[in-house]
């Protein structure tokens, strides 16, 4: 195993105003990138060659991973003029594929948190002979998912919708966004218009013939989509419930980036992060959060489950709750700001703005 694709082309629209400035797979988590986090457990599994599907921002990638030699990879970045889908993105890059015709190529989606194993996805694809191998996970409830149904071997059986009736979830078992293709797969797909793997390539390939196995794997798996799941995704990473050589520093309650000042008295649990050249204030209290680079957390504030853009300020007592704040915003003191609520980048909110009574 040489090779994968990383499909990080996508607009990231439901993170936003996170990814506003920022590409989702460069968001930090747990102190980095997350495309970090990927491609160190990729070069762990014994990949050594990464190409880069890139779209939105794509200028923003090899600036800060170059040729990949830091990271022990090769990198080569491929960028799409207009968004090709899933599968688009795969075949736009097969011209820079080094394998064989039989051999394996890795690819991942750039929004997964996954302590997938990733060497055993390759191994069931070589002894099972698949032309694909899927990952696929089991959810509580897949209705929000298409599933996926397999033979007592493993052999996929099915694909199918999301499903709007009981009846209709014959399985727990989900698309989790990793694949092994036989790279003379790849060749197949159609060039020069938007393709999705899930919904087009691989019905398709069902429906031909072509062999396609499922693992099941049950370890830590997370869909970063939204601003709630990546921030939980953050803190798990930093407390050691999702797996990455590249957390940078020990798992604990805390990772606080070796610029960062923190007060005494403040206090950081829940897998918070603060990010480099951040300030946090006495008495500030902060749960399972990210403070993103020279974010400022002013005296007494109180802050839990929320993202913190770059050079944001939040305001002395000012609580916030499931909250994401962009990239240089400023939330005057004595703000209340519950669950969901967004703040758009370099908007200034001023003190006291919002509250909420006691009986709310």
């Amino acid at each position: 195993m040489t090779e994968a694709i990383l499909l990080v082309g996508g607009k990231g629209t439901r993170l936003r105003p996170l990814t506003v400035n920022t590409p989702k797979p460069m968001v930090p988590a747990a102190g980095v990138p997350f495309l970090t986090h990927q491609l160190a457990r990729a070069k762990a599994a014994g990949v050594d060659h990464v190409v880069l599907a890139t779209s939105y921002l794509a200028e923003v990638f090899e600036p800060h991973f170059g040729d990949g030699s830091s990271l022990g990879l090769s990198l080569e970045y491929v960028t799409e003029e207009e968004p090709l889908g899933t599968g688009g993105a795969i075949r736009n890059v097969a011209s820079r594929l080094r394998s064989g015709p039989d051999d394996p190529v890795l690819v991942f989606n750039g929004d997964i948190l996954t302590g997938l194993d990733i060497r055993a996805l390759v191994a069931t694809h070589d002894a099972s002979g698949a032309d694909v191998s899927l990952h696929l996970t089991r959810v509580e409830d897949p209705r929000a998912f298409g599933l996926v149904p397999t033979d007592p071997t493993g052999r996929v059986t099915a694909f199918l919708e999301k499903p709007q009736t009981p009846e209709e979830i014959v399985t727990d078992q989900i698309n989790a966004g990793a694949y092994v293709f036989r790279r003379s797969v790849i060749d197949t797909i159609p060039t020069g218009r938007p393709v999705s793997v899930e919904r087009e390539t691989f019905p398709e390939l069902l429906a031909a013939g072509a062999h396609l196995q499922g693992l099941v794997d049950s370890t830590y798996w997370l869909d970063l989509g939204t601003p709630q799941a990546f921030v939980r995704g953050s803190a798990d990473l930093v407390l050691g419930h999702a797996p990455s050589p590249a957390v940078p520093g020990r798992c604990g309650d805390r990772l606080v980036l070796p610029t960062a000042r923190v007060a005494p008295d403040a206090k950081l649990t829940g897998g918070t992060v603060v990010g480099a050249g951040a300030v946090v204030g006495e008495g500030a209290r902060i749960t399972g959060s990210t403070l993103h680079e020279g974010a400022v957390v002013e005296p007494g504030a109180v802050i839990t489950d929320s993202l913190i853009g770059a050079g944001a300020r939040i305001g002395a007592r000012t609580v916030l709750t499931g909250a994401v704040i962009g990239d240089g915003a400023h939330v005057g003191e004595d703000n209340e700001l519950r669950e969901g609520i967004r703040v758009w980048c370099n908007t200034t909110l001023p003190p006291g703005a919002i509250r909420f009574s006691s009986d709310q």
